[in-house]
């Protein structure tokens, strides 16, 4: 309770925000089925809106007063079935763009076979839908085109690294637009990053490529594994005693970005759990601040 006063009071002192949403395509969403939208809300006592069945991705925009020329592109979490949309959304949103930075949440949609042809490309084309749409668009939200990030949690990290990683390619093989998906930084919140059954989130995995993946796909979806020279800069937060989603998994992606050069920075917590969202409650450690000073030095 003290957690959420604070960020209350923090809020309502800070600068009004300019807030917009648009549709994430200007047209017909690629890789879907023309169904009815099953789109459902459920308000949650303490972590707000959780939305299920997605079909119609969103971008919302968050603006601060004084914009310093850095965004970020949030996908919550919640483990490809639904997602977090305040506490891993719009609420860090509001965080970021109190603190200067131009955010937007992303609503990206479920994998689900009743709403997408293929859904396991469906989530990454949205990330880099994003991405195209806030680079073609920097001038009008005041953002410079070289400084635009991705980050996510839990599952809306697996998404976000995925996007670090596997940028050469558009996701969407119809896609004709040349415009740079690669984000310029990723930061990634107890983040689902492998596939392998040992260590992965196994509903992420089961939700976003089904019951019995080849092995190729598997590899294909495990970012860790993904991991290169061009990866840009990373950021990571977990818990050692994460149970949902074990540490192992930014560990993997900490240790693949220094074979490959990639300046990356980790704080690991001694607990927490997992699914903390801004502030975890067994520190007074704040997360976010480390990020926002991590990005001033990039």
């Amino acid at each position: 309770m003290y957690h959420l006063l604070l960020l209350a009071l923090f809020f309502s002192t800070a600068p009004v925000l300019a807030q917009e949403t648009r549709p994430l395509y200007p047209g017909e969403v690629p890789n879907s089925r023309p169904v009815p939208d099953p789109e459902t809300t459920e308000q949650r006592p303490s972590g707000g809106r959780a939305i299920s069945k997605v079909a119609v991705p969103e971008l919302t925009a968050y603006r601060p007063a004084h914009p310093n020329g850095r965004a970020v592109i949030i996908c919550p979490g919640g483990g490809y079935a639904r997602l977090a949309y305040d506490k891993e959304g719009v609420w860090v949103a509001e965080r970021l763009a109190a603190d200067s930075i131009t955010a937007f949440v992303l609503k990206y949609r479920i994998p689900q076979d009743a709403t997408n042809v293929d859904k396991s490309l469906a989530p990454l084309m949205d990330a880099q839908q994003a991405i195209r749409t806030v680079r073609q668009n920097a001038a009008a939200y005041g953002v410079d085109p070289h400084q635009i990030g991705i980050m996510g949690f839990s599952a809306g990290g697996h998404l976000a690294a995925t996007a670090a990683t596997r940028f050469s390619l558009p996701a969407d093989p119809n896609e004709t637009d040349t415009t740079s998906v690669r984000p310029d930084f990723v930061a990634l919140l107890y983040p689902v990053v492998s596939f392998d059954s040992t260590i992965t989130h196994t509903g992420s995995r089961r939700n976003l490529i089904g019951d019995l993946p080849g092995e190729a796909q598997v590899h294909l979806f495990s970012a860790d594994e993904q991991v290169g020279p061009q990866t840009p800069p990373a950021f990571l937060v977990h818990a050692a005693d994460d149970r949902a989603v074990p540490v192992q998994n930014s560990l993997r992606f900490y240790e693949n970005c220094l074979r490959n050069e990639v300046p990356v920075e980790m704080h690991l917590y001694p607990s927490g759990g997992h699914g903390f969202g801004l502030r975890n409650p067994t520190t007074p450690d704040d997360w976010m601040e480390r990020f926002t000073n991590w990005l001033r030095i990039l």
